[in-house]
């Protein structure tokens, strides 16, 4: 797996999949917490980032900013 960079490794893993397939893989990868499935989850955020409008981009940092403060409490 060296020579695949993980981003097109996480891409090509589920460019076939339907909503469902990757819904169960994102609540299955939280559900475990696997330190080995955050590389594919950062992808997931990235795709999320990249296309995401102003407001879109605004309503993510404000709940991540909420949940960073509630973890810290």
């Amino acid at each position: 797996m060296n020579d695949i960079k993980i981003r097109d490794y996480i891409i090509n893993n589920f460019k076939n999949d339907d909503e469902e397939t990757i819904k169960r893989a994102i609540d299955e990868s939280i559900k475990e917490g696997d330190e080995v499935t955050l590389p594919g989850m950062g992808v997931f955020f990235e795709i999320i980032w990249q296309d995401a409008s102003d407001e879109e981009r605004k309503r993510i940092l404000t709940t991540l900013k909420n949940r960073f403060q509630k973890k810290s409490n």
